[in-house]
């Protein structure tokens, strides 16, 4: 039974982000590359939920979810109903609010790949509002100069919980490459 990360990426994203890359290419370095997930979510909440349970389920050993903006969403989700826990970096809050003003046609940052994102997409993510947060499970990663999501949020969100809050950056998460051996100890590889 060997420890495992299952990487959710945000929203419009895909398992060809940059952190998700650096973090792959880092364990399969370290010889430990099997030991990495990271499916290209669905567009459809519901639908990108059952693709990470799927891997929880069907892997031997404990996984760590690691999530980005709206993968921290869905990784506080998951950690909460399976006792799991959890890195968050830069993770969207109150997803069902800040993704309201993306109804409509959006098109994913790296495959190209158009979608429609519904108001059944947000009733969707709010079917995963999670009311109370285990500390800790979880290492929040924040930057302070996020230009997409209030880094404050989080904090406050996650009150109690190991947080690293960094001064400036942006939504991308820029101290990424910086923090992974952190990263990597905290998920027990």
């Amino acid at each position: 039974m060997s420890a495992g990360i299952l990487y959710l990426h945000g929203f419009c994203s895909s398992p060809a982000s940059a952190k998700s890359r650096l973090l792959a290419a880092t364990l399969q370095a370290r010889g430990q590359g099997d030991r990495f997930f990271c499916p290209a979510l669905s567009p459809v909440p519901r639908a990108a939920i059952a693709q990470a349970q799927a891997i929880l389920t069907g892997h031997a050993g404990p996984l760590t979810v690691v999530g980005s903006s709206l993968g921290g969403y869905y990784a506080t989700w998951l950690a909460e109903q399976h006792d799991l826990r959890a890195v968050l970096i830069n993770p969207a809050v109150v997803a069902p609010v800040s993704l309201n003003q993306y109804i409509g046609i959006q098109t994913n940052l790296h495959t190209g790949e158009t979608f429609d994102f519904t108001a059944e997409h947000i009733a969707q993510l709010r079917a995963l509002e999670v009311a109370k947060v285990h500390p800790e499970r979880y290492l929040l990663l924040v930057e302070t100069g996020d230009e997409v999501l209030d880094y404050r949020n989080a904090v406050a969100r996650y009150a109690g919980c190991r947080q690293r809050v960094l001064e400036g950056g942006d939504h991308s998460f820029t101290h990424f490459a910086d923090l992974l051996p952190e990263i990597i100890e905290y998920c027990g590889l």
